[in-house]
């Protein structure tokens, strides 16, 4: 049986200075980022890559927003630096739906995230890693620090904000936050609100990783180890409810892993598959960055302090389009029909057996809504 992150170094996939950079850029904020809960961020760096060419009058700029795991590299190769392609890269470059050779990509790495932009395996002031230090995030603070970048990028207005998941959530609180910056939106298989359901399937990830002996508070960025056990026990629990059930029992049924006997101690094909995952994600990936960013989503919720919900997407002025995914159980269709409604148009629902990974995979029936998008 394998143990995903067998030797690993403490700080499992956080990307560190002296790494190669890809096709990363990066953005320092010139000042302090004071946050929703009450903290303040005293300096932050974005990592971000693009694609394309920013017009004269930068009305050609899009912004894409990854998921929880995800990072900026949107598309483009694996290699060094990026050690897996993009994960939108059927959708990004030249003739695809968003189309480089007339659109100004961009594609930053959330705040709390560890694949270059300043999260807790990142440098405090004195010099020491954050860890358990760092402030709690909320995804309105992420976009207030993606407001800087576009800032700095000379972008007053983005012709579209595009994500899934918990970039759906970013995507959505920029529309409502800055509607006068967002021409149109593309929100999928998201929330306006996390639900109970999502915050208790989160619940036993974060115990999972805050029980692991290696998380030492999060404070382990100096040890020996790191907590990649409790991460990947995180990314098992969350990989089942991103597919579908059908999808899950067509694939594997109840059938053993090749060359092993679940009567003799051995897995079940669906038990590799998930070891398979866990085993990727603790290579590429930080904890601290998971428990940071599980607990944004935890507490999203665009109609915080705006008269709830309704009111909030009140605010949205841009042509938005959502999509929900039939088979999707993490994010239920009627989350989608809700955000749709309140902003006083129709949600789209995408066939597919994948879950809520469909918003990764189903690359024509996006490339289809994009197309709407943009006009």
């Amino acid at each position: 049986m394998t143990d995903p992150g067998a030797s690993l170094p403490p700080v499992t996939g956080a990307w560190r200075a002296g790494d190669p950079p890809g096709d990363r850029l990066w953005f320092t904020a010139s000042r302090a980022l004071a946050l929703e809960a009450g903290a303040i961020l005293p300096g932050y760096t974005l990592a971000y890559e693009t694609w394309g060419t920013l017009n004269s009058d930068a009305s050609n700029a899009v912004l894409i927003e990854h998921a929880l795991t995800g990072d900026s590299h949107a598309a483009g190769p694996a290699g060094p630096g990026h050690p897996s392609p993009g994960w939108w890269d059927g959708l990004i470059g030249p003739g695809k739906a968003f189309d480089t050779d007339e659109l100004f990509v961009v594609a930053p790495n959330v705040l709390g995230g560890c694949q270059g932009s300043t999260g807790p395996s990142s440098l405090a002031p004195d010099g020491e890693a954050w860890g358990s230090r760092f402030p709690i995030l909320t995804v309105r603070d992420q976009v207030k620090a993606e407001s800087a970048l576009a800032d700095a990028l000379g972008i007053e207005r983005w012709a579209a904000v595009a994500g899934g998941s918990m970039g759906g959530m970013r995507a959505l609180e920029w529309a409502a936050t800055h509607p006068e910056r967002v021409a149109s939106a593309l929100v999928l298989a998201s929330t306006a609100r996390a639900s109970a359901d999502q915050i208790a399937w989160a619940a036993p990830q974060l115990h999972a990783i805050r029980g692991d002996l290696s998380w030492r508070g999060g404070d382990y960025y100096t040890a020996a180890e790191g907590p990649y056990r409790g991460l990947g026990v995180a990314r098992r629990i969350a990989h089942v409810t991103y597919r579908g059930e059908p999808e899950l029992e067509t694939r594997f049924a109840n059938r053993p892993q090749r060359n092993e006997n679940p009567l003799a101690g051995g897995r079940f094909a669906i038990e590799s598959y998930l070891d398979h995952h866990a085993d990727k994600l603790v290579h590429r990936f930080d904890a601290g960055s998971y428990v940071v960013l599980t607990e944004s989503m935890n507490t999203h919720d665009v109609g915080r302090d705006r008269g709830g919900v309704a009111a909030a997407l009140a605010r949205v002025t841009a042509r938005t389009v959502v999509a929900a995914v039939d088979s999707d159980r993490l994010y239920p269709p009627y989350q989608s029909h809700e955000i749709a409604s309140a902003i006083g148009g129709e949600a789209t629902v995408l066939t597919s057996p994948y879950g809520h990974d469909s918003f990764l995979i189903e690359t024509d029936q996006i490339a289809a809504l994009v197309k709407t998008l943009l006009g």
